[in-house]
């Protein structure tokens, strides 16, 4: 069956995978369409081919199976066209000026005449020069789209690939669709594979076996964040994922050779082992090793009394520092880069406080920084100052389009330094290989940088092992704070955060007010309990709104993983109903004031805040960012988010899906925050995933209670696990490296 006609109204779009709802008048009937189409344009004309189906939920509606898409002719269908957001600053006012002027030949007049829009009043040359420009643009790439389509590439991901190659699309495809892996951003090695099977690729092409390189390498930094791999490893997984087998080696180690000379790989020796590295990641690890190495040369000597200025602080709080914080103190203030790590309650914070008191006292000023907008909040509260997360404090450059290169990505860097004498960063346990780099590089001569964490912390979600790294350099200046100084009445948070740490059993008393242990023994039991705990028992013992208690799961799927867990809490706090608007996006279901979190870096996504009668703008919302969703527009699609830091950011169809439910989260995504009140559901799961530290740190989130709710024997098992993934990075080489070569220059 076939229905044709002009696109009313859009009811739906998902740009992302091209799904799309919309009316169209087919010969005065409204006709409700759905299925996989490019992003469509009120007033174009589809020709449709499916069948009819009825849904008791949406009613009858025409399936697609087949489609294809003209501009309009009629009058009205033109002035929905242009109006339909299509050329910016083209709205339907200027869009009916237009139509009234040159009727139904106005789409050939903008193409091939378009300067004589400019004798409409209001459209001056130039902007007729750019609406022409705007529309034969667009009609380039519906085309590029249209084909790309055809290889089942989402309509997001198609413009994508069109900005990058523009005209050439079509040949760079025809020649070699694994070029896409290096060139756009978002493109993997199973997308461009799938291009290349259709169009008769061999299985053993040097383009694909280059690709399926890339693949094996960007994966293992993306997903165990790894910058380098050894050459063993490479050639295993790469036979893995072809499903070829290279008896010899000689044409995979012809084709890195060649990626080497591209400057795409390097092929080193790391640890005694032949090993291959992606060139951005040699590139960034080793600038990071030398800058490092010069700021610890560079320092400036401060003439400052550092022991009386510990006896002032000690006397104006009313407390006693311990020897270690004393010393860690003296090591930060006279050296140029310092690490101090060490667990909850072993006085971090105070050392901060002290450091920043006594940098200021000498004149210098102080930049607070921390990975994350929650980190970067309890920064702030402890120091009573001014704390930022890495990314606001440098500025995302949002006048370049970066892609995959980060290199670029901040208004401060090497050539724009960041005016701060000194730099202190807190959750450093947190931050990946590219936010160091990007961090440091931006620093001036001479500034100090301070790095603070828990080195026993899972390590950042990102590529590299900064901080692990460079303790395990030995080159840079540390202090390991072990003794326990935060000790409130009758708390056991702290004292069970090291006992764990140290591989004992945490104390199990119910009396206590902060920790709390709750046996069950089914997967579904545990889960009641804790939606229960969440919801109803702790919201009333506390008197805290359930929204302020956080579950922390070690993982997303299962019965007790935060994919369920998400949907049966919200179905309690938050439960459908006619004053909720909603909008589902694959398996989620989003609805006013749900609470929700990034999962991703977007730089470009735009935000207000309010900052007294004004309202302060900017861009980027960044991975694990927490909010609430306080306004759904079903018409257009889209969902308001209102950030913990009053950051209100509007979510278009395509990036919703960006989001997720965050009633509960995965204790890695919880790293670097601090919650009320903690719930851990215990269940078991593979030893690589259930570890001692993932233990540690999803207690470490706690602020005021903790409770545990599983089988001990769960607990004992990731207790004694002391498992720790390998990740192949190499700043801890270079850093070794370079001061070898540094001593010898200075000897």
């Amino acid at each position: 069956m076939i229905v044709k006609g002009i696109v009313e109204t859009i009811v739906f779009q998902n740009v992302e995978n091209g799904y799309t709802v919309a009316d169209i008048d087919n010969n005065g009937e409204l006709v409700t369409i759905v299925g996989k189409m490019p992003a469509l344009r009120e007033g174009q004309i589809v020709s449709a081919t499916g069948k009819f189906v009825s849904s008791k939920k949406w009613g009858e509606q025409f399936a697609v199976e087949q489609f294809e898409i003209s501009e309009p002719t009629s009058i009205e269908g033109i002035k929905r066209y242009l109006s339909s957001g299509l050329i910016k600053g083209v709205g339907p006012v200027t869009a009916n000026a237009i139509v009234d002027t040159f009727g139904e030949k106005t789409l050939e007049i903008i193409e091939f005449n378009p300067l004589k829009l400019a004798e409409i009043k209001g459209i001056s040359l130039s902007k007729a020069a750019e609406i022409g420009k705007t529309l034969f643009e667009l009609r380039k790439m519906q085309d590029v789209v249209l084909f790309l389509q055809q290889h089942d590439i989402s309509m997001n991901l198609s413009v994508r690939i069109y900005e990058t190659y523009q005209n050439r699309t079509k040949d760079v495809l025809e020649q070699n669709p694994y070029k896409l892996v290096e060139d756009v951003a978002g493109v993997g090695f199973r997308t461009a594979d799938k291009i290349a099977q259709k169009m008769g690729v061999a299985k053993d092409s040097n383009f694909r076996v280059r690709a399926g390189i890339l693949h094996v390498l960007n994966e293992s930094s993306d997903h165990d964040g790894n910058t380098y791999l050894p050459k063993e490893e490479v050639f295993s997984a790469v036979e893995k994922l072809l499903e070829i087998t290279f008896p010899d080696h000689t044409q995979i180690n012809l084709i890195l050779n060649q990626m080497a000379v591209d400057g795409v790989i390097k092929e080193l020796e790391l640890d005694g082992v032949l090993s291959i590295m992606l060139n951005k990641f040699y590139i960034v690890e080793k600038k990071l090793a030398q800058k490092l190495l010069l700021l610890k040369m560079q320092a400036p000597t401060l003439h400052l009394d550092v022991d009386a200025e510990i006896a002032e602080f000690e006397r104006v709080n009313r407390v006693e520092l311990h020897k270690d914080q004393k010393n860690a103190i003296e090591v930060a203030i006279n050296t140029g880069v310092c690490v101090i790590t060490g667990g909850p309650g072993t006085g971090k914070t105070t050392i901060i406080k002290v450091i920043l008191n006594c940098l200021k006292k000498a004149g210098k000023k102080v930049a607070l920084l921390a990975p994350t907008g929650r980190a970067a909040k309890r920064l702030s509260e402890s120091c009573n100052a001014e704390a930022k997360t890495i990314h606001r404090a440098l500025i995302v450059d949002h006048t370049r389009n970066f892609g995959n290169d980060q290199s670029q990505l901040f208004v401060y860097n090497e050539n724009n330094r960041f005016p701060f004498d000194a730099v202190i960063v807190d959750e450093v346990s947190m931050v990946d290989v590219n936010l160091a780099y990007n961090l440091i590089r931006s620093l001036k001569s001479g500034c100090k940088l301070l790095l603070v964490g828990d080195k026993n912390q899972l390590p950042g979600v990102g590529a590299g092992n900064v901080l692990s790294d460079i303790i395990g350099s030995e080159i840079i200046p540390y202090c390991n704070l072990t003794q326990i100084y935060r000790q409130e009445e009758a708390s056991l948070i702290t004292t069970n955060a090291h006992l764990i740490n140290n591989g004992e059993m945490p104390k199990l008393d119910n009396h206590s007010k902060d920790f709390f242990f709750e046996t069950k023994k089914e997967p579904e039991e545990i889960l009641r309990t804790v939606v229960n705990l969440q919801c109803h028992r702790i919201p009333k013992f506390l008197n805290v709104e359930p929204t302020k208690i956080q579950v922390l799961s070690a993982m997303k799927s299962g019965v007790c993983g935060v994919d369920n867990l998400n949907n049966r809490i919200q179905d309690i706090l938050n439960p459908a109903s006619i004053n909720s608007p909603e909008i589902v996006v694959g398996q989620t279901t989003f609805r006013l004031n749900d609470k929700v979190m990034q999962t991703a870096n977007n730089y470009n996504l735009e935000w207000k805040r309010a900052s007294g009668k004004m309202w302060e703008l900017g861009e980027g919302v960044f991975n694990g960012d927490i909010g609430f969703i306080t306004g759904v527009n079903l018409a257009q699609h889209s969902i308001e988010v209102t950030f913990e830091d009053g950051r209100i950011c509007e979510y278009p169809r395509n990036e919703i899906g960006q989001l997720t439910l965050s009633y509960a989260i995965t204790i890695h995504k919880s790293q670097g925050s601090e919650f009320e009140v903690v719930i851990i559901p215990l269940v078991g799961g593979a030893p690589s995933i259930l570890t001692r530290n993932l233990l540690y740190t999803g207690i470490t989130r706690a602020k005021q209670m903790v409770v545990l709710v599983g089988q001990k024997f769960h607990m004992q098992a990731m207790i004694r696990n002391n498992y720790t993934a390998k990740r192949y990075s190499a700043l801890k080489i270079f850093l070794q490296e370079q001061d070898a070569v540094l001593k010898d220059l200075t000897s």
